[in-house]
């Protein structure tokens, strides 16, 4: 009988991840005693699986998303929350295929044209994302434009910036953890998710096109499917960059989305207001749900 793969990668310098092909997966903290020699304490070396490859890489952001369970917000929806999330999904989509691609340059230096590859066709697949953020702005009667333009959430910088600098490595293996981590983060969004937007957003207003597009109703589930299948046939040392990168951005992801689901509706409508340099002519909170009269305020 062929021996199941196992594979392992150091994530936090004390913990490891292992996953075997059958899809078992669990957290190990090395053994320092001479008497127990860690098996794991050396790099993997050996050829990936597709069940042990998703197995490190869900691992990854389960731990990097851990550090923040006990203290995690979970704020009722509402209106401006939404449009605060719209303004930090353009600022994550807008650079993602230049960025791609950049990346995707670097590996067709190094010899390494399946790796380019991979990253164009990514690149392709995501360019026109961020526009969808701005018609779903403008749907809610919010000048998209001109609020990006002068308005970046403050949880949401430090995800960009790691992406960036990710692309521009000398070695930017690591975008494909940082990209993995976000789309399957979003492939776990369910149609009961859109409701819930839907119900706050205006009468006969369909402002979900970026949230319909990066669920589990859009592509994302094939991405990351396929994201699994091509990281699971990379030597081993890559594998190993991706899933500490993918441990990486779910860390920063983490503390950078749950910065701003501890904002207060006022505080977000303020930022909103003075980016945009004008006070809007409605509290976002006062849209009505759909079968309501306008002017009551939404059920969460």
């Amino acid at each position: 009988m062929a021996r199941l793969v196992t594979e392992w990668v150091n994530v936090t310098g004390d913990i490891s991840i292992i996953a075997r092909e059958s899809g078992e997966v669990w957290f190990h903290t090395p053994s320092g005693t001479k008497e127990n020699v860690d098996p794991f304490a050396t790099p993997m070396t050996g050829v990936g699986s597709a069940g042990s490859t998703v197995g490190l890489l869900d691992g990854a952001i389960n731990l990097g998303f851990a550090g923040i369970e006990k203290r995690l917000a979970r704020p009722d929806p509402t209106l401006v929350g939404y449009i605060v999330a719209l303004v930090g999904a353009y600022h994550t989509s807008v650079d993602t295929p230049r960025n791609l691609r950049r990346a995707a340059g670097r590996f067709n230096e190094l010899g390494r044209p399946e790796v380019a590859a991979y990253l164009e066709e990514r690149a392709r697949e995501e360019t026109g994302h961020d526009r969808l953020a701005l018609k779903d702005l403008r749907a809610l009667g919010v000048p998209g434009e001109r609020l990006v333009a002068n308005f970046i959430p403050e949880g949401i910088k430090p995800l960009c910036k790691r992406f960036d600098d990710l692309c521009v490595q000398d070695y930017p293996i690591g975008c494909i953890g940082y990209s993995y981590c976000l789309e399957r983060i979003a492939a776990l969004k369910q149609e009961t998710d859109i409701e819930k937007v839907q119900a706050i957003c205006p009468d006969d207003v369909d402002a979900t096109r970026f949230l319909r597009s990066h669920s589990s109703l859009g592509s994302e589930a094939t991405h990351v499917e396929e994201t699994i299948e091509f990281v699971a046939s990379l030597p081993a040392n890559d594998r190993i960059r991706v899933v500490q990168e993918t441990y990486e951005s779910a860390l920063i992801m983490a503390e950078g989305y749950n910065h701003e689901l501890l904002k207060s509706e006022a505080e977000m409508l303020e930022e909103v207001q003075q980016a945009l340099g004008e006070v809007l002519p409605y509290r976002p909170s006062s849209y009505p749900s759909h079968g309501e009269k306008r002017g009551a305020r939404p059920a969460a």
